[in-house]
């Protein structure tokens, strides 16, 4: 298990250089069975680091590259009627996939954005009252500009909760840049890489991440964490249970990938950024320093340390 691990991050940081930690979340995010939101500038590798995903983990892939004249239809599907047979019949939009890639999300309307909502939360797609389960994993590994950007929408609290890591990129350390400039285009590498990790291997592992054990002092020392952001008043709104579900859930992915079968609190330290970050916005005024900073300064591992 560590070893295919291993060599499937090793892959997607052959063609995503100098970015190991970002691989790994993102392969965490996977084994949780979540959904990643990837945010940074245009050019930073977002694109190249789904497609190699989707080629490590043997994925079905379709990519979407989002706009501000797109409709939901344009994502889940429309009916045609057929004059022949005098039915409707579904044609299935680009989401009927195990790995989208939502480019650039934030430059489609909220009406668009909206489309995923359902699919990213209940894995079907409900069309002209009929209901449609999405194929099995279903991961959307959405791109989004800075909102600074001209030409953005910003993403509604409803849809950012529905992620369950955000991540950036950011620009390469100088040694890195410069295999870049002198090697070949990384798009095309991720492109031409072989299966490391074939889907029953895949499903296997999704499961092991639900037998990860969390000890009681564990689940109390998240707990607490999710109650320092909803009573401390440092933020406008506080962690709802679907994160405190997701932050444990991506601790025990992030404990299979180093090869436990039980989550420590570092597991919980190191993804909690990742998973928080979107979901916390500061009181105006409030304390410095970044959400993840301010929970881990404010909640001891140890009751009453």
């Amino acid at each position: 298990m560590k070893d295919v691990l291993a060599r499937a991050a090793a892959q997607i940081s052959n063609v995503v250089l100098g970015k190991p930690d970002q691989v790994r979340l993102s392969i965490a995010c996977l084994l949780a069975n979540g959904h990643l939101l990837i945010e940074d500038l245009p050019g930073m590798g977002k694109t190249t680091l789904a497609h190699a995903l989707a080629r490590t983990f043997s994925l079905d892939f379709n990519r979407v590259q989002f706009t501000s004249d797109m409709l939901p239809a344009d994502i889940i599907g429309v009916s045609i009627f057929d004059p022949d047979t005098r039915k409707f019949t579904l044609r299935e939009g680009p989401v009927f996939c195990q790995l989208l890639l939502a480019d650039e999300i934030n430059r489609a309307t909220p009406k668009t954005q909206g489309a995923l909502l359902e699919a990213m939360e209940e894995r079907q797609v409900t069309l002209d009252g009929a209901t449609r389960a999405l194929p099995e994993p279903f991961f959307v590994v959405a791109t989004q500009n800075p909102v600074t950007q001209a030409g953005t929408f910003p993403l509604p609290e409803s849809q950012l909760d529905r992620f369950l890591m955000r991540i950036s990129l950011g620009y390469p350390a100088a040694d890195v840049e410069r295999q870049l400039l002198a090697g070949e285009d990384r798009r095309q590498a991720s492109l031409a890489l072989p299966p490391v990790i074939e889907l029953p291997a895949l499903q296997k592992l999704m499961a092991l991440v639900t037998r990860v054990r969390a000890s009681n002092d564990l689940v109390d020392y998240v707990q607490r964490i999710l109650a320092c952001s909803r009573d401390s008043g440092l933020f406008v709104a506080g962690l709802s249970p679907r994160a405190g579900l997701g932050l444990l859930r991506a601790a025990r992915a992030w404990a299979l990938l180093g090869s436990r079968d039980y989550v420590i609190p570092e597991d919980v330290q190191t993804v909690l950024g990742p998973v928080v970050e979107h979901r916390l916005s500061p009181v105006s005024g409030g304390a410095t320093g970044t959400a993840t900073q301010q929970l881990l300064e404010a909640v001891p591992v140890v009751r009453g340390s």
